[in-house]
């Protein structure tokens, strides 16, 4: 079983992790015991051996060797490749357990969409259900040590009955040489199509939300073939493990007790047990058995997944869901909260203070602001003289030379006219604007928001318009006369000084 602990560390306090360290289920003292004694052990037989085996200059030899091996062990990357293969595992083992084939969106599926209360209908919903949780044992027994144990032969699923014999033959007909766990999804797919046809599922949308689901439980089966398929790259493996091990047996030596007397750097001490070296061991070689036991969760160990109870409960609530509580409601009523305009459900006395604290608004609702800093602020519109300059400036770099002046300068006034048309006033509007027009002489005064009004020239007069109305237009008509006339308006008169004018009847006034 999970070594679930959940519940012991509910609420943080003061030394809150220090309940779990006497567990041995599961713990890290049940992995690492044996190594951990076993370095213990061969460190305690080199030390007994310099201490009391070798000469005097056999000693000097051993003390240059284990300067040498604890100068250099530190050049051993543990640390680093350690953390990345430790992280890259357990991201696999959680990715994993989400691909894990849990039947309760398509039994919901199931039930709402495959009807009839009679037995024909009572068939159609348990067998699909049961192709499913087929299709889910047969990919663990692939994958699970567990479930192939409980499963071992194909009569060991057809006994526990999740197949029929009818069905194993077919089953073992069908001639592939690849893992077959997809052949039940195939058969829900056919079931799925013929009560579609026999109007058990009523129309096509219902079964196309049905073979969806389907779908969704079928990818997820085939992720865990290929998690089973596709192991971490070899190499890896090999590397985290030959830099543990080789930095441990390093330490074996280069972290042995010198004697004092001989003078040696950092070996003014002299101990039996090198306690931080343990320790030391104890957390890289634990790091690595935690990476050995999550490789692959599918197995025995303590913190495996509980692939037979997975089966076990996935069955039966599926069997549930699509047979007893088929059509099964209970009488409707008016809920407790009916006539009440605010809905809140009662609190005990040990959750009574929760009604003391306010509800959360959001992070802003709590920042205050000075009474002069909410006034809003008028912006008037201003004209923005260096604008309308950088449009026409820019459009004059984009002709070749001379082409400004081509045309009797229609050019050059239309690029006057297109600075005025980018500015926030029209022509008409900027004297009424702006403070600083309307001089007394009647000549064309500068502005003083930072540009110079623009002059465009004299206008040529406009014709005025005739004295009577137009000729009318015939257009035809239904009546017996061939064609009917209606009389058109005349022409339009001048636009009011503060509408602005279209800039092509202005372009045609300027030619």
């Amino acid at each position: 079983m999970t070594v679930t602990y959940t519940a012991r560390v509910a609420n943080a306090r003061f030394g809150g992790f220090s309940q779990l360290l006497l567990l041995w289920r599961g713990s890290i003292y049940k992995l690492l015991w044996r190594e951990l004694l076993t370095f213990l052990g061969l460190f305690m037989v080199l030390s007994a051996t310099y201490r009391f085996l070798l000469t005097e200059e056999q000693k000097r030899y051993f003390e240059k060797l284990v300067i040498y091996c604890d100068q250099y062990a530190s050049l051993i990357p543990v640390s680093f490749v350690l953390g990345f293969y430790v992280t890259l595992v357990v991201q696999r083992w959680w990715n994993q357990y989400l691909c894990m084939p849990l039947p309760d969106p398509l039994m919901c599926v199931v039930a709402g969409t495959v009807h009839g209360r009679d037995e024909r209908g009572r068939l159609y919903r348990r067998t699909l259900m049961r192709y499913a949780g087929l299709s889910a044992v047969l990919i663990l027994r692939s994958v699970s040590t567990a479930v192939f144990k409980r499963f071992p032969t194909i009569d060991h699923v057809v006994e526990a009955g999740f197949m029929t014999r009818e069905e194993r033959k077919k089953f073992e007909n069908l001639n592939s040489s690849y893992n077959k766990f997809w052949v039940p999804c195939v058969w829900f797919s056919n079931l799925a199509a013929q009560a579609r046809r026999e109007g058990r599922i009523r129309d096509n949308s219902a079964l196309k939300l049905l073979l969806e689901e389907l779908n969704v439980f079928r990818g997820k089966c085939g992720m865990l073939f290929h998690y089973d398929w596709i192991s971490v790259p070899l190499v890896y493996t090999q590397v985290v493990t030959i830099a543990v091990y080789s930095y441990f047996l390093a330490c074996l030596i280069g972290r042995q007790f010198l004697d004092p007397a001989q003078g040696y750097k950092d070996h003014d001490l002299d101990l039996c047990v090198p306690i931080f070296t343990l320790l030391q061991f104890f957390f890289y070689v634990g790091w690595l058995k935690v990476a050995e036991q999550l490789i692959n969760p599918f197995g025995e160990d303590d913190d495996d997944f509980e692939t037979n109870f997975l089966i076990d409960r996935n069955f039966q609530v599926s069997m549930l869901a699509v047979d007893e509580m088929y059509d099964d409601l209970a009488m409707l009523e008016k809920d407790l909260y009916w006539d009440a305009t605010e809905a809140r459900a009662p609190y005990t006395a040990a959750t009574a203070f929760l009604l003391q604290q306010p509800s959360f608004q959001g992070s802003t609702f709590d920042i205050t602001l000075a009474k002069e800093d909410m006034q809003f602020q008028r912006q008037d519109c201003v004209v923005d003289g260096p604008l309308g300059e950088a449009h026409g400036d820019f459009l004059q770099r984009l002709l070749p030379a001379g082409a400004g002046t081509a045309g009797g300068g229609l050019l050059g006034r239309r690029l006057s006219l297109l600075r005025r048309k980018n500015s926030c006033v029209s022509e008409a509007s900027i004297p009424a604007s702006c403070a600083c027009s309307g001089a007394p002489d009647g000549t064309a005064p500068e502005c003083g928001c930072g540009e110079p009004l623009l002059d465009l020239g004299p206008r040529e007069p406009e014709p005025d318009p005739p004295a009577g109305p137009e000729p009318p237009v015939p257009i035809p008509g239904p009546t017996a006369e061939p064609f009917t006339t209606v009389p058109m308006p005349g022409t339009r008169g001048p636009a009011p000084p503060w509408l602005p004018s279209p800039i092509g009847e202005e372009e045609e006034n300027l030619a």
